[in-house]
């Protein structure tokens, strides 16, 4: 930087130099040129001296002059300096300012944009916040006025439940109001079988309340479901324990936040089909759409105390329960079967019924006495006999309940795939009873009494049977169970297939007939019966307030055939053998009117059974030994039965146990109204429905059996009619 100043300066210096050298040439030049040539003579010119001082003063001068014009270029040329680096200051201040203008101006537009934004959002957030007050304020209006909820303490309440009248048509008499007992289709031959029945009720109204609860760990709920469709007096543990007010489903629940689920108290089973995964709820619950409370034939389920655990994740679902068990005993015990003690009729002191709906007392002669008419002082000739008499009382209980051994074992996985919904079930369950072998039902009767002639050839006095003995008695334990799955699939928006089946031995009461688990062997053991329960369904939805159904399905329950000789050893004769009588001898020496010759001999009276034992007599379920030869195409004669009349039919001995029920199905439910206010439906329903019976022998006594494998059948048309009101 010095340098150039120098240098400008030496440039400045020598500009000046040579101007100033110029501009005195230039000043001399004139006197030479405008001299006057006519002038008189010049004074003498100065001379050289003067000249030269002259001279010399002047370059002084111009030397002067210029040190002064150099000090004044030097000056402003400082001054120049600094103005150049004022001027650069101020252009650097000038950039740095327009650069923070640039800012400013860049950090305006961006508030600008911002607040931009910020209007925009606080706009749209007012239209959202006035939308949400709006809406909050329509919503609690809506809670106040009609709350879909009630809050108490922390939880929801939701009321539910269906006011409804029903009524149903049978071409067949059964007595069972508006659920059908299946399995008590009259055969054909009975007198209810000749009358048509209509039965109009309330009692399927319902109710429900569902309370909720959210910890930071669980959602808490507690269910109640009931209606009026128990009768107090044969409420029992089936199929649906219907003890009045008929509780249909109780239960508590915790679940996680991870879909945990712990579940306790009475339970639709885990048997019965899910719409999606694994749920408690009744509208979750699979059921055929029917006005019948008793579904259809060949439905599973059950509803009864269960325990359970289950695990719900996006499209599967598993669940394990222990079951409250119950056996359905069906034995056709006859001959000289055991005696076994599987359960009771109930407790007094207890809950369950501790009543008999009928007793029935059977006298018959057991033996024959001695009597002597031949005067007062006779000891030896007896000349006469009087019976001796016993009476048994048999008691039909209102309904047994088994002693259980222990629960049922249900294990489930259920599929949800994206297209229909699918289920695998597994169930176990576990029997027992205490068999008397000693105790058989001709030990009761004529455990040693003797036969005086000689039963069956034996020597005179050999007791017909054996006493009956309590020893030797044992536990008969038995295991059951059997598997179960069903697959729903939907076709397009309106329509959706559903299948489901049931087989397993002793698994009769989870299908819909409630058809016998076990009877008795020839022994007196357990004997499972086995059972196939199938359900078939379509449903459709043409419009949102028309539902159609159509359901066929059915139950069946095999045969535990079996038999055993002696029915009964009937009523013995009165007969007189002479002292000292034997096997040889017995049909001389032995009479049922004895001669005077054979009393004055000597002898006693007794007792002989001379008709043996039918060949082979039915034990079991569905015996192709059981008597069917009864009036099967024609009414039974009707009787004055235990002292009622023309309100007690008197039945058919037509038939053998239940084979299988079938069933097909038809109805609409049309919503009338739905909305708000809740919901308003009509119903139909048709049903058509047919009880098969095993078949059996022709004749008891000879131990003929029929060819067919059915036998007697029972068949009724049913409609039905429903008009229900359901709770918002």
């Amino acid at each position: 930087m010095k340098r150039s100043l120098y240098a400008a300066a030496a440039v400045i210096l020598a500009a000046s130099l040579v101007v100033s050298h110029a501009q005195t040439s230039s000043s001399m030049a004139p006197a030479k040129k405008h001299a006057p040539a006519k002038k008189p003579a010049a004074p003498p010119a100065p001379s050289v001296q003067d000249q030269i001082q002259a001279l010399r003063t002047e370059m002084q001068t111009q030397i002067d002059s210029l040190r002064n014009d150099l000090s004044t270029k030097d000056a402003q040329l400082r001054q120049a300096q600094q103005d150049a680096a004022d001027a650069r200051a101020a252009a650097n201040k000038a950039e740095a300012d327009a650069q923070a203008q640039q800012q400013s101006f860049t950090d305006n537009a961006s508030a600008v944009s911002a607040l931009q934004t910020t209007v925009s959002d606080l706009k749209t957030n007012q239209l959202s916040l006035a939308t949400t007050v709006s809406d909050e304020t329509t919503n609690l209006k809506k809670a106040i006025s009609n709350p879909d909820v009630l809050h108490y303490k922390g939880t929801t309440i939701t009321p539910g439940g269906f006011a409804t009248g029903e009524t149903v048509w049978r071409s067949k008499g059964t007595g069972g109001d508006i659920p059908t007992g299946f399995s008590s289709i009259p055969y054909e031959g009975a007198d209810e079988y000749s009358l048509s029945e209509f039965q109009a009720t309330a009692r399927q109204s319902r109710f429900s309340m569902m309370v909720q609860g959210k910890t930071p760990s669980f959602t808490l709920r507690g269910y109640f479901e009931g209606d009026w469709l128990g009768t107090g007096v044969t409420s029992n543990n089936n199929q649906s324990n219907s003890y009045v007010f008929r509780q249909r489903v109780i239960w508590g629940q915790a679940e996680t936040n991870d879909h945990w689920a712990f579940t306790g108290g009475q339970l639709w089973s885990l048997a019965t089909e899910d719409k999606v995964g694994i749920s408690n709820l009744s509208g979750d619950i699979m059921t055929p759409q029917t006005i019948d409370p008793n579904y259809n034939a060949g439905f599973v389920w059950t509803r009864q105390y269960g325990f359970r655990i289950t695990k719900t994740n996006a499209h599967t679902a598993f669940g394990f329960a222990v079951e409250e068990p119950q056996l359905l005993y069906t034995g056709t015990l006859a001959g000289n079967t055991p005696y076994g003690i599987l359960g009771t009729p109930g407790l007094n002191g207890g809950n369950y019924n501790a009543a008999v709906s009928a007793v029935s007392a059977t006298t018959y002669i057991q033996n024959y006495t001695n009597e002597s008419t031949s005067g007062s002082g006779s000891t030896t000739n007896t000349d006469a006999y009087i019976p001796v008499y016993n009476t048994i009382t048999a008691n039909t209980n209102i309904f047994n309940l088994a002693f259980n051994q222990a629960p049922d074992i249900i294990v489930k996985l259920a599929f949800d795939p994206g297209w229909g919904h699918y289920e695998i079930i597994g169930i176990g369950g576990f029997a027992h009873q205490l068999v008397f072998p000693g105790v058989t039902t001709n030990s009761v009767k004529y455990g040693g009494i003797k036969d005086i002639y000689g039963f069956n050839g034996a020597a005179p006095g050999t007791a017909v049977v054996a006493s009956s003995t309590t020893a030797g008695n044992y536990t008969d334990n038995i295991k059951m169970g059997g598997f179960a799955g069903s697959a729903r699939v939907p076709f397009g928006k309106f329509v959706t297939f559903g299948v489901k089946g049931l087989y397993g031995a002793g698994v009769g009461r989870y299908g819909d007939t409630t058809l016998s688990d076990v009877t008795n062997d020839a022994n007196g053991n357990l004997a499972p019966l086995h059972n196939l329960s199938g359900l078939f369904t379509l449903e459709a939805n043409p419009t949102p307030k028309l539902a159609l159904y159509f359901d066929y399905g059915g139950d069946y329950v095999g045969r535990a055939d079996f038999a055993t000789p002696a029915l009964t050893l009937g009523s013995p004769v009165p007969e007189f053998c002479e002292t000292g009588v034997t096997a040889a001898t017995a049909s001389t020496l032995c009479s049922t009117a004895p001669t005077a010759a054979m009393l004055a001999a000597g002898g006693s009276w007794g007792a002989h059974w001379t008709t043996n034992p039918a060949l082979l007599t039915a034990v079991g379920y569905g015996s192709r030994y059981a008597s069917v030869s009864a009036t099967c195409s024609t009414v039974a004669t009707p009787g004055y039965q235990s002292g009622s009349a023309e309100f007690l039919p008197a039945g058919s001995g037509c038939g053998n146990n239940s084979r299988d029920v079938q069933e097909v199905t038809g109805g609409w439910w049309f919503d009338i109204y739905r909305g708000d206010r809740g919901r308003f439906r009509q119903g139909f329903q048709y049903s058509y429905a047919v009880r098969e019976g095993w078949s059996g022998s022709s004749s008891a006594s000879s131990g003929t059996i029929s060819s067919p494998a059915i036998g007697a059948k029972g068949i009724d048309n049913m409609f039905f009619t429903s008009l229900r009101y359901y709770i918002p």
